[in-house]
């Protein structure tokens, strides 16, 4: 009988022991300590997760800045105009002076004897040169008359539009050495370069001719022409 009692007893006090152990386990918070090791376990990951970098204007953004130069706007990039395009002295802008761009008068002068002066005008609305001396043809002549090299000026003659060049023609010798003389009744003048030959107009009773014909160069000043 106090045997049977005894039995339980020790069950019941080892079922209190393991009960005891269990609480005890429970209150030194193992069960806290893991969830614990796993938040800090998580709290690198987020600290290491990459931040994202600030933009900023690259190169090519900046160079769209107005007046494409990315800096003050203020058309530093605006393509200026060459100033040969509106210089109509600039060698690109001139044109030929040829039958179509100018008008020839041509008039016996009292001094020098048997000389003649042809007045060319430029009647087109650009800047013309004068290429070397004008190309004389009389009314019947077989030939045109040799240029004087003496003559030739420095540079090219070259016409503004409305403004005139000369050239002298010696007619005759004086003295008969240039052969038997004639007269002529028309004449025409050509341009070095061109085969379009351009009327000028002669006194009525024409002008008196010899062999001796000869030319100047084209230039400037009725001075010159006829020096």
């Amino acid at each position: 009988m106090r045997a049977s009692v005894r039995r339980p007893r020790l069950l019941a006090a080892a079922t209190l022991a393991i009960a005891a152990l269990t609480l005890t386990a429970c209150d030194k918070g193992e069960g806290v300590r893991e969830e614990g090791a796993a938040s800090q376990s998580a709290e690198p990951a987020l600290s290491s997760a990459p931040e994202k970098p600030t933009a900023k204007p690259d190169g090519p953004a900046a160079s769209k800045a107005p007046g494409g130069t990315g800096g003050t706007g203020k058309g530093e990039g605006r393509a200026s105009t060459p100033a040969k395009a509106t210089d109509p002295n600039a060698p690109a802008n001139r044109v030929p002076c040829t039958a179509d761009n100018t008008r020839i008068t041509a008039a016996p002068v009292s001094r020098p004897l048997n000389h003649m002066l042809l007045t060319i005008t430029n009647t087109g609305s650009k800047m013309c040169d004068l290429r070397g001396y004008p190309i004389v043809k009389f009314e019947g002549a077989q030939s045109v008359p040799p240029v004087m090299e003496a003559t030739k000026p420095q540079a090219v003659t070259s016409l503004a539009p409305g403004k005139e060049g000369y050239a002298a023609v010696i007619l005759s010798a004086g003295d008969g050495s240039g052969g038997e003389d004639r007269t002529a009744q028309s004449l025409e003048i050509g341009f070095q370069g061109s085969d379009k030959m351009a009327e000028a107009a002669l006194q009525a009773k024409g002008v008196h001719i010899d062999d001796s014909l000869r030319v100047s160069y084209w230039v400037t000043t009725v001075e010159d022409a006829l020096s």
